[in-house]
């Protein structure tokens, strides 16, 4: 018998019309990184949200080091030795990293909390696990990658064993991702166990020991990452072939559509972000922008938008001068926008995902007649789009939030490319998704781009710029600091450039 740390046997959860979980068996040993593979909506984080006690299984049991337990709730999980970090961080950003950690365990001087002692027990803990945290520093004053450390040290701070990551470096920069994984290993050579919820396969290849795969729901079987390569993972987890490289014949490029000249845009703290940035897009191309988050792409993406004001220079679509018109008459102007938070600026998150799909037309014909909606033709144009877009929902009648991210995704991007645009904004378009919607989502990109449409592509994912763009252009410090074309560049070459190297300057084309 093998021993286990962490076993869920025969597990099923269910959820109103929804089977999350069926029949499903995790089987985790000592000290070792174990992936948990799917699709979006497969069943990955219901299935450890029961191994953390949010959830009761309707069936199945679970055993920690060979004793049967009830996980009520996850009190009981961090008793027994079980932590999770979420992929939404539950942090206070006005309190110190320390307070963050001791909330609801905070050591005694008689009746005084004792700061002093848990912040040298936090600096301990982090230096013996190379977490390097300030324990004495504001959330909000720390980056996302950080943040996700002081989560990480909360977990050990409580006495966890085995540690559930859920797609944790999905919010993460590519230097801070290989940091992580650095943290992972050092957590395994102290005897910690670590389930990690991914979607991606080049993590799990550099850094886990064994994969379960779980496809709709059903457990498909666990194997030895070292006897695996990528294509069968994927294959397992689409229940189909997956093509890695996106086929695509050289570009075409003909006349102008986007034409950014010494544009300035402030952000929310008033902070120059973009600084005289210049850039051309042309039709037939796509222009991919490759940076490190914070360099200023948010704020030319919202410009660009119409969701924040430019404070000088030009943006002309076509020609047109469209510099800070509003968002709709931007829309109108030829311009489509995949945006890069979809919750925020891409849906109404309690509207059935029907009238999603026309947030762009809904006031014109057939879809509004004198001001009256026809819900008719509205529930007919999605129907159209809900097949030819492939999106899974139970009905057009379904609210948006009760989708998963890729569905969701898909639904957006099949309302913003009906339009026709000249332009289509892609910001992350794939943040989050499986390879299954990446590869699907790519081909659209490609699709618009032979059509003869602009097409610019804002992925802090290094492997996406490379495999879809015809042309990349660097940003750095609020300016395009490069432009290069993919196959006469590397992630090196482009993360030295993205770094502020002057390899090569702008216009170098």
């Amino acid at each position: 018998m093998e021993n286990y740390v962490v076993e869920m046997l025969r597990i099923r959860k269910e959820f109103p019309g929804i089977v999350a979980n069926n029949n499903i068996n995790l089987q985790v040993k000592q000290g070792e990184i174990h992936a948990l593979l799917g699709e979006n909506g497969a069943g990955k984080s219901t299935l450890m949200n029961v191994l953390f006690g949010l959830y009761q299984p309707e069936q199945g049991e679970i055993r920690v080091k060979g004793k049967q337990v009830k996980i009520t709730n996850p009190n009981v999980a961090n008793d027994l030795g079980i932590g999770m970090v979420h992929q939404h961080f539950m942090l206070v950003d006005t309190f110190t990293v320390t307070q963050n950690i001791i909330l609801g365990s905070e050591p005694k001087r008689g009746t005084v909390v004792d700061v002093k002692k848990a912040e040298k027990d936090i600096e301990e803990l982090s230096k013996k696990y190379g977490l390097d945290v300030d324990p004495r520093a504001k959330i909000r004053d720390i980056s996302v990658g950080m943040q996700q450390r002081v989560e990480i040290l909360k977990t050990l701070y409580r006495g966890a064993e085995v540690l559930i990551l859920d797609e944790p470096t999905a919010v993460l920069t590519p230097q801070e991702i290989k940091e992580l994984m650095n943290i992972m290993k050092s957590l395994i050579k102290e005897g910690i166990s670590i389930i990690l919820i991914t979607h991606k396969l080049k993590e799990i290849m550099e850094v886990c020991d064994r994969c379960t795969v779980i496809r709709k729901g059903e457990g498909i079987g666990t194997v030895d990452v070292k006897e695996t390569n990528p294509n069968e993972l994927a294959s397992l987890m689409v229940g189909r072939e997956i093509s890695f490289t996106t086929e695509k014949s050289p570009a075409q490029p003909q006349e102008e559509v986007l034409s950014i000249k010494g544009l300035e845009v402030k952000d929310i703290r008033n902070v120059l972000m973009v600084k005289g940035l210049d850039l051309s897009v042309k039709a037939g191309e796509i222009v991919g922008i490759a940076g490190i988050d914070g360099n200023g792409q948010t704020e030319l993406i919202e410009a660009l938008t119409g969701l924040r004001k430019a404070e000088t220079g030009d943006i002309r679509l076509n020609g047109k001068l469209i510099t800070n018109l509003s968002p709709r008459k931007i829309t109108e102007s030829g311009l489509a926008h995949i945006p890069q938070d979809r919750h925020k600026f891409g849906l109404v998150l309690d509207y059935p995902i029907g009238e999603n799909m026309v947030l762009q037309t809904y006031y014109k014909k057939p879809f509004s007649n004198m001001g009256i909606l026809s819900f008719k033709e509205i529930y007919k144009h999605a129907n159209k789009l809900i097949e030819e877009y492939d999106v899974r929902t139970p009905s057009p009648y379904t609210p948006a939030r009760a989708l998963s991210g890729g569905n969701q995704q898909k639904a957006i991007i099949a309302r913003e490319v009906d339009r026709s645009p000249e332009l289509l904004i892609a910001a992350q378009p794939t943040r989050g998704l499986d390879v299954g919607a990446i590869e699907f989502i790519h081909k659209r990109l490609i699709e618009e781009r032979d059509k003869g449409k602009a097409v610019l592509l804002l992925s802090f994912e290094l492997d996406e710029i490379l495999n879809v763009s015809d042309r990349i252009a660097v940003m750095f410090d609020g300016n395009i600091v490069a432009n290069v074309k993919p196959e006469e560049t590397n992630e090196q070459e482009l993360g030295l450039l993205m770094a502020g190297s002057t390899k090569q300057k702008a216009g170098d084309q």
